[in-house]
């Protein structure tokens, strides 16, 4: 499905890395189940205690939030993690692309190239790049493709080599030429920060 057409806690997941059918279901039954079981093993834990009655149930409410809010977090840090590593991926992945092309591979087959040999050195983009690569063979038009990868990534960089990539295409102008460009754009910003 494309990102577009997901929920927002589903397009969360899949921004994670979590891309199973049963994602979903998983995720809400850990806040339920999470959200009941930390209440009531908090409520076990502070029924002997000489604590003020006050304090004992703000302890339970404290354990249903973090059992109910908990989730959130993680799927949150698997975020940005992720996002982390496709940004250290995308240098080389960008320059191999360029090789690539340059080289005189199509961009579809520079983009099945870039998933293969990235595979081991970062996963991450390799993975994007694969999902880039099942979506074209399963008939989507590589601008959708291309909007559904910067979509299901949500990392900055990618979305503007994702953008000079379809003006490219939509312009007619050399896709090589385009990368390069950008690349060398990439760099100095790198350089900058």
């Amino acid at each position: 499905a494309s990102p577009k057409d997901v929920g927002v806690i589903q397009r969360r997941l899949i921004r994670a890395g979590i891309r199973k059918p049963s994602a979903l279901r998983v995720f809400y039954g850990s806040k339920v189940l999470l959200g009941v079981t930390l209440p009531l093993l908090m409520s076990m834990a502070v029924a002997g205690s000489a604590a003020e009655p006050t304090n004992k149930l703000l302890a339970v409410l404290a354990a249903a939030a973090i059992g109910f809010f908990g989730p959130n977090e993680y799927v949150r840090f698997r975020v940005k993690k992720r996002q982390k590593e496709i940004r250290r991926g995308l240098p080389d992945a960008l320059d191999l692309l360029v090789v690539c092309v340059e080289s005189g591979l199509g961009l579809d087959q520079a983009i099945i190239q870039v998933a293969k040999e990235l595979g081991n050195a970062h996963p991450e983009i390799s993975e994007e790049f694969s999902l880039v690569n099942l979506e074209l063979k399963a008939g989507k038009r590589r601008v959708d493709a291309l909007r559904n990868l910067a979509e299901r990534t949500a990392v900055d960089d990618l979305k503007k080599l994702v953008a000079v990539l379809i003006q490219a295409d939509r312009f007619g102008t050399g896709i090589a030429q385009s990368l390069r460009g950008h690349s060398e754009y990439m760099r100095v910003q790198a350089r900058q920060v």
